[in-house]
């Protein structure tokens, strides 16, 4: 008997074998029962998400001779003869290797004919996007108004390539990602099915390497079962998908926190030693450091970890910071990037490893909050010179009346607004901007507000207070048009009307009233001694 590869011997047959779909397939299944079918359908979505299937489900059920609730028998001689290809009437094309203007021309030139047997001539387009523009315009006019006796189903993976022309004539359902939980579900009945042993790691690994595509993680299914052995494992999937073991990846991350660049390299030639991509590395590199950033802020992660893993991911999250976790993600995603246009990709690497373990030129607003931080704790050493003495006291004494006119300046400006934040619950306002991005899971930007304070400076502006001041990263992630966009809109139903917002950092703020009383020359020199 010929093989049959495992995402086609497991094709959905009916709307309700499709997984993680029901938005869609209700939808259609109430038009066939009604009998209100469109006569242009387009699908989108990402790859091995349904969009064909669901395509050749739909052409069966509006021609089934004896369809049930919507859904074809997939036992008359016409869902046979679908099913087995012989079927004329259901026409499937692909635009990617078919997309001239001739093969659109014969499309227009077959409509006009009647079905040979069914009730309705299909054609299915997959990979629309790909007909050239000519091939587009001729076919505007027949996928505007086609014959009652022709139904046109459109499949791609990039909408936004289509002209609007195309969209503003189909019925549009977008497919959304398959959840991991749902794929998870569905390998499991396959593989008891296929007597495939399997452990509860090993599902959950494909179902997040698959990101949301059925077919993806049948592939990878049926690859790690081709072994004679018919039995998967974590440690089997890694090995033939190419991934390092989290164990090399968790060690990597805490020498790149703990900035030992000695041993991080050592792990890198030990993980490229064994055959592992570079591009792999990264890849499950920035996704461990984003898993531990989303940990530090939730304190929830995938089911994709044991116990152990937790354990690791709780430990490294407490020795770093979030501002410095994101920072990392960002150097690793550039690292990527410059990987890909290098033809030394092993040095590059290393490089850029040893870079994210160095200690990196400190910003000079960073130098100055460290010196700050040094004062107020009494860590300095203050050397004489020829200009005269300045002693610890007078250090202290200067440091206690600039702090006291802060407060006193900060009291001013936002002593009386900050009482009137409170909303019909009568909690502070704040908290539940706080809360609802922790649970919209936007990590970057609840990091960067967690500690901030919100203050009414008018009757349509917000202010919001940073007591620990704001450096220019947390601004350039807080300034972005969307992030902002999401807290306006957060705040204003909080506030119950449309509210500005405007950032206040009380470490510029500062700055700015110290150099209003000029430049004091303290005629010593101030030595950082690093605890």
């Amino acid at each position: 008997m010929e093989y049959t590869a495992l995402y086609r011997r497991f094709r959905p047959m009916t709307f309700g074998e499709m997984v993680g779909q029901d938005h869609i397939t209700k939808t259609l299944k109430n038009q066939v029962i009604a009998d209100r079918v469109g006569h242009a359908y387009l699908f989108t979505g990402c790859r091995g998400c349904g969009k064909t299937s669901s395509a050749k489900i739909l052409a069966r059920a509006i021609n089934c001779l004896n369809p049930k609730d919507g859904e074809p028998c997939n036992e008359c001689s016409v869902c046979k003869a679908a099913l087995d290809g012989s079927l004329t009437d259901i026409v499937e094309m692909d635009a990617a290797s078919n997309n001239s203007v001739d093969d659109i021309r014969a499309i227009r030139d077959e409509v006009n004919f009647l079905p040979t047997v069914a009730k309705y001539r299909v054609y299915i387009i997959d990979e629309v996007h790909m007909l050239s523009t000519g091939a587009f315009n001729a076919l505007l006019k027949t996928l505007e108004e086609p014959p009652k006796h022709v139904k046109f189903i459109l499949a791609t993976t990039e909408p936004q390539k289509l002209p609007a022309t195309i969209l503003s004539r189909c019925q549009r359902f977008d497919f959304k990602k398959i959840p991991a939980s749902d794929i998870a579900q569905n390998l499991k009945k396959i593989c008891m099915e296929c007597k495939i042993d399997y452990t509860e790691g090993a599902i959950n690994l494909i179902a997040e390497l698959s990101e949301g595509a059925m077919r993806d993680a049948l592939s990878i299914l049926e690859r790690c079962a081709q072994d004679g052995e018919n039995k998967i494992n974590e440690e089997k999937i890694k090995e033939l998908v190419g991934i390092p073991k989290l164990e090399y990846i968790s060690d990597i991350t805490e020498k790149i926190f703990e900035k030992d660049g000695q041993n991080a390299l050592s792990i890198t030639k030990k993980i490229i030693d064994e055959g592992k991509d570079i591009n792999n590395i990264l890849w499950e590199m920035i996704k461990y450091v984003r898993d531990i950033l989303i940990y530090s802020s939730t304190k929830e992660l995938s089911n994709i970890y044991t116990e152990q893993d937790l354990k690791k991911i709780d430990e490294l999250s407490n020795k770093v910071n979030n501002e410095r976790l994101l920072k990392i993600i960002y150097s690793l995603s550039e690292l990527e990037n410059s990987i890909k246009w290098s033809s030394q990709k092993n040095i590059v690497f290393q490089v850029g490893i040893l870079k994210l373990c160095g200690n990196e030129t400190m910003p000079l607003e960073e130098r100055i909050e460290k010196i700050e931080n040094s004062l107020k704790n009494g860590i300095v050493k203050v050397a004489s010179t020829s200009n005269g003495d300045l002693t610890k006291n007078n250090i202290q004494s200067n440091k206690s009346t600039t702090s006291k006119q802060n407060v006193d300046n900060k009291s001013q400006n936002h002593g009386a607004g900050s009482a009137k934040f409170v909303s019909k619950s009568g909690n502070d306002f704040w908290n539940n901007v706080i809360e609802t991005l922790k649970e919209e899971r936007m990590p970057m930007l609840y990091s960067n507000l967690v500690n901030s304070k919100g203050i009414l400076l008018d009757d349509m502006t917000v202010g919001i207070e940073f007591p620990n001041g704001l450096n220019s990263f947390g601004k350039s992630v807080i300034e972005r048009p969307e992030n902002m966009a999401e807290i306006k809109r957060l705040v204003s139903m909080e506030l119950k009307k449309d509210m500005r917002i405007k950032l206040i950092d009380n470490k510029e703020g500062k700055n700015t009233n110290q150099s209003n009383s000029g430049d004091i020359n303290l005629g010593i020199e101030i030595n950082m001694i690093d605890e």
